[in-house]
């Protein structure tokens, strides 16, 4: 039976999807530098022949870019002021809780796979990292749909995760979280699912833990790049179509040295102000080897009873700081598009080469001894945005303007001549 065609709307968007498989790829850290140099060597010919007879261009992502952020953003089709998702982690005032928004309970916003399923299509997402796995199944085993990571591929069960045995479909064994293969065994595992006519709705989200590692023309990251061309060219046979983007970019965080550019804010507001400041750094998640917790975005709750004078004073400090390049008070909701109330009092934003600390105590320098490579800010904003098809004139119109990686599931459904 050919794919269902049924129209559903999610969020106030109406997605019409053709009688075809239709897969949306978001590959975790690929700033565009990563499949330009896996292009120019020739390791990606399928990817070519979509940016040839498809379209290949850019898309802006949410801020901070990170992770969390940006996949609930792309699940869900609106930024992350709608869905609640503004970092991986936040400081829950109400609570007095940092705590790690790896759990669906976050979002506030209904992820678009439900809909699709109950519109009849067969629908599965495969995660490389477990932490957004809950996020992606929300609302959606109950209708029948497949929701599973790679890096606990051998504890999925047909009751939590819609599907058991994944091990014995694959045909591989569950790969290690810190490898390639944590995210090409997602791919194998999608083109299976095709194959078996498990799905024909199907959202693939890799991990980054290459880019953290290995600079775009590495012998490393070429291989994983040449990895999963080599994977989207069976998708493509199985006349899947196909939309391809990323959370984040990636950059390097280094001084000369090679040792990492960090300011430590929490240190620096202590010294020059006195204790009570709390850093929050959105990008601390479980996965520290990545990044050791040094991101490009900073969150500064203020010490209790904090006069407005002294926070303009503080705000202006901390935007006079080598490196820092943007700094907002409580207007970072509005301009950032994120939920007022998980913020704290001033968002700080580096440059394309420096993250943000917490203190010298706080972060283990050993995860990333290898140099740092991470995101965050506005310089990992902007991600590839690729479809397996030419775009509708409307559509074409949009990606010339401001398109978003968290529009790739209307682009992909609606927008393509087929």
């Amino acid at each position: 039976m050919p794919p269902q065609t049924n129209t559903f709307t999610v969020n106030g968007r109406t997605y019409t999807p053709p009688p075809r498989p239709v897969v949306v790829c978001c590959l975790d850290g690929s700033a565009d530098e990563y499949l330009d140099a896996a292009l120019a060597r020739g390791r990606m010919p399928n990817l070519q022949k979509m940016a040839v007879e498809g379209y290949r261009g850019l898309a802006r992502g949410a801020m901070p870019s990170f992770t969390n952020v940006n996949n609930s953003s792309i699940v869900t089709g609106v930024p992350p002021c709608i869905h609640g998702i503004g970092g991986n982690y936040f400081y829950d005032t109400a609570s007095g809780q940092e705590v790690m928004t790896n759990s669906a309970k976050f979002l506030r916003a209904d992820t678009i796979f439900p809909a699709a399923a109950r519109a009849g299509r067969r629908v599965a997402v495969i995660t490389a990292k477990d932490k957004l796995r809950d996020i992606f199944a929300h609302g959606l085993i109950e209708k029948g749909g497949i929701a599973f990571s790679s890096e606990k591929a051998n504890q999925a069960r047909r009751d939590t995760h819609g599907l058991d045995n994944v091990e014995k479909l694959v045909g591989l064994p569950t790969p290690p979280i810190y490898s390639a293969d944590a995210s090409t065994y997602l791919f194998h595992a999608g083109v299976k699912l095709l194959e078996h006519n498990l799905t024909d709705f199907l959202y693939l989200s890799t991990t980054d833990f290459i880019q953290h590692k290995f600079l775009p023309e590495q012998p490393e990251a070429l291989e994983l790049y040449s990895a999963i061309d080599e994977q989207l060219g069976w998708l493509l046979k199985r006349g899947a179509v196909v939309g391809i983007t990323a959370d984040h970019g990636m950059n390097s965080k280094q001084k000369p040295d090679g040792s990492p550019n960090v300011i430590h804010l929490e240190t620096e507001l202590t010294k020059k102000y006195g204790p009570g400041f709390r850093v929050i750094l959105p990008i601390t998640d479980p996965y520290v080897v990545h990044h050791g917790a040094l991101g490009s975005f900073a969150v500064v709750h203020l010490p209790s009873g904090t006069s407005a004078r002294r926070k303009l004073h503080v705000l202006q400090f901390l935007n006079k700081l080598p490196g820092v390049t943007e700094v907002y008070g409580r207007n970072a909701a509005e301009k950032l598009e994120l939920p007022a109330d998980r913020l704290g009092d001033i968002v700080v934003i580096s440059g394309r080469d420096v993250v943000l600390g917490r203190t010298p105590e706080y972060h283990d320098l050993k995860a990333i001894e290898g140099g740092l490579r991470s995101h965050g800010g506005r310089y990992e904003e902007m991600v590839p945005f690729v479809f397996s098809h030419p775009l509708k004139r409307e559509y074409k119109a949009r990606a010339l303007a401001d398109p978003r990686n968290f529009d790739v599931f209307d682009f992909t459904v609606n927008g393509l001549q087929l």
